[in-house]
């Protein structure tokens, strides 16, 4: 889960995760890494790019439509994840899908 995502051409679409954590790992890093290798199994998963330290987290994930993203959304391990992170992982979090219409690499 590292480096720049190699996403095709716009558009797409970006799922933004930032998150504030708790203290302690409590099985977070394994958990993060499953929803990653799930998500990049799921239909329509374009990519992903993630930073993070011991209290804040910026994830991106790329997509090819609204209903892939509504599709991992509901994925029932996915699930699991997200009620972990409201009950044990995270202090507070903000999570924004927005279009891409232009990208530029260098």
């Amino acid at each position: 889960m590292s480096g720049i995502a190699n996403t095709p051409k716009p558009p797409y679409y970006a799922v933004i995760f930032a998150s504030q954590r708790t203290e302690g790992d409590r099985g977070y890093g394994q958990m993060a890494d499953k929803m990653v290798e799930l998500a990049s199994r799921q239909a329509g998963y374009l990519g992903i790019e993630s930073a993070r330290d011991e209290q804040l987290g910026i994830t991106v994930s790329y997509w090819a439509s609204l209903e892939a993203i509504k599709n991992w959304k509901e994925n029932a391990a996915h699930q699991v994840a997200q009620e972990r992170g409201k009950s044990e992982w995270y202090e507070s979090f903000a999570l924004r899908i927005s279009k891409v219409e232009r990208d530029y690499f260098f």
